[in-house]
């Protein structure tokens, strides 16, 4: 039997993120809030990240991936980067952020069914909820423009993805930052640990900052080099291809004196 019951734990989701009197994006988070669907859909995901042994994939991941990603756009906007939605069909940074939070939210979604090809799974599971979630944000031609922006924002999050707009480069290097040690709990203390779990638990914080020499600093700290491999081989292939790589500068480093101790064996 599961720890919490399921509509215990359905019930308990909630995501919380700034709109900052976008009321389009309140309104679509609140949507998302009160689609008892759509969370089964999240808790479904992370038990299959737990059958896979793997990191955190619940709606706690969505929650980060998403206040990290309206940080990104925010601070692009502060510096006058226009968001391509603007660019294309003269929407507004508004209708951006929309965009940004429904691939953020629906990304995963692929995951309730497998994780392999669950970037693709995800398309048509997000499909079928986003008339629901932008039906009270947006009229006709508007919705079927930002659903199907956010779709592109979701498909651009898989290896080997190439975002073709900055909403979808955002959503991508989101992903990616969320690295901190909380995301490897699950997989270090229940299951064999390995290089993902263990590069994510020595990584202690991550803070998105406004850059000098580019628009956005990224600043990681790290209580082991392991995190290294969190840093150079997931968050700078998800940065390379996002459009994104001139904008964020990323600087990883161990303050402590000694390195923190994350295995005291390993055995096979």
């Amino acid at each position: 039997m599961p720890e919490v019951p399921l509509r215990e734990a359905v019930g308990a989701m909630k995501i919380h993120a700034p709109s900052e009197r976008n009321r389009k994006l309140a309104r679509f988070l609140a949507a998302a809030n009160a689609d008892a669907r759509l969370k089964g859909r999240w808790h479904a995901a992370q038990v299959t990240a737990e059958r896979l042994g793997m990191s955190d994939h619940s709606w706690v991941h969505l929650q980060i991936v998403l206040n990290r990603a309206l940080r990104l756009f925010r601070l692009l906007r502060q510096r006058g980067v226009q968001p391509t939605i603007e660019i294309d069909y003269g929407l507004d940074a508004k209708d951006a952020e929309v965009v940004i939070a429904a691939g953020c939210l629906l990304h995963d979604l692929g995951m309730s069914i497998h994780r392999v090809d669950h970037e693709a799974y995800s398309l048509f599971l997000a499909a079928d909820h986003l008339d629901t979630l932008l039906g009270d944000v947006y009229e006709e031609p508007e919705r079927t423009i930002v659903a199907s922006e956010a779709l592109h924002a979701i498909i651009g999050h898989r290896s080997g993805g190439r975002p073709l707009t900055l909403e979808a480069g955002i959503v991508r290097v989101a992903d990616a930052l969320d690295m901190e040690h909380g995301r490897s709990r699950v997989a270090v203390e229940s299951h064999l640990p390995n290089i993902h779990s263990l590069s994510a638990a020595a990584i202690d914080e991550v803070r998105i900052l406004p850059g000098e020499q580019r628009t956005i600093r990224v600043e990681i700290d790290m209580n082991n080099s392991a995190g290294v491999f969190q840093v150079d081989e997931l968050l700078a292939r998800k940065l390379r291809g996002s459009g994104l790589e001139d904008h964020i500068e990323v600087v990883a480093q161990i303050e402590a004196e000694h390195e923190k101790r994350l295995l005291t064996v390993y055995r096979i």
